[in-house]
């Protein structure tokens, strides 16, 4: 699949185009993000003043979101070619970490959706000779705890895994790496807190993010995060197949 194919396929699925995300909610959430909402900051430190009219116009830079500030209600989008651009920088930057046999964090705040997505990266950059970073199971977090499936850390609670937003599971991870002398890992691939406070501790990362997550690009601009590609983050998993498989041919990464 070239990326003009991918694109229109990412729109025919939602994950892109008019996605489900309220606009009010994109544009409510960009003020929650600056208000510092324990919900919104994704563990992003902010290093200048960002204004809503800023914040504003990256998301419709990078996202594709209306460049209307009079559309506050109802439908809003997500660019299926920023999308790809930013999949085919995430793409180069995995498989160069994958071929130069690196130590590859996987997280994700969203496994009803995600999840298989980065299962399927772990698994292919393991194949490739990289090493998926294992961190020890069990640390607390809230009423729950922090797990490891298909090599993707989750949080657990209540016997289901958990959406959350929090930079704090993440957090606990590399206090768990460093606690245990293993070492920090050479790139982290993630979404919402995971990713943000990854980046923000200075390791290299790279994200997914939703039209109503801001920090993620505000941390990209800043120049923390490195890749921030923005779409659905919660459409029925096996609709990210072929993003999947497009990410692992670019990659030069074997199929999952």
């Amino acid at each position: 699949m070239n990326p003009t194919e991918l694109a229109a396929y990412l729109d025919s699925a939602l994950i892109t185009g008019p996605v489900a995300t309220p606009r009010q909610d994109n544009l409510r959430h960009m003020r929650l993000f600056l208000e510092g909402n324990e919900n919104l900051e994704f563990g992003v430190t902010l290093t200048r003043e960002w204004t809503y009219d800023d914040v504003f116009d990256l998301m419709h830079e990078r996202v594709g979101t209306s460049a209307d500030h009079t559309h506050t209600e109802g439908q809003d989008t997500i660019d299926g070619a920023l999308c790809v651009a930013a999949l085919d920088r995430l793409a180069d930057r995995l498989g160069e970490a994958a071929h130069r046999k690196e130590r590859i964090l996987f997280a994700t705040g969203h496994p009803a959706g995600l999840l298989p997505v980065h299962a399927a990266f772990a698994h292919a950059v393991a194949a490739a000779g990289a090493t998926v970073v294992q961190v020890p199971e069990g640390r607390r977090f809230r009423a729950g705890d922090i797990r490891q499936i298909f090599g993707v850390l989750v949080w657990h609670q209540h016997g289901g895994l958990m959406h959350t937003h929090s930079p704090d599971p993440m957090r606990l991870s590399l206090e768990t790496l460093a606690g245990d002398g293993a070492g920090l890992p050479d790139l982290v691939v993630a979404d919402h807190g995971w990713a943000g406070q990854a980046a923000d501790a200075g390791i290299p990362t790279l994200g997914f993010a939703d039209c109503n997550d801001p920090g993620l690009f505000v941390s990209e601009a800043q120049g923390h995060l490195e890749v921030a590609v923005p779409l659905d983050d919660n459409v029925c998993p096996g609709l990210y197949d072929p993003l999947i498989a497009y990410v692992l041919d670019r990659a030069g990464l074997p199929a999952a």
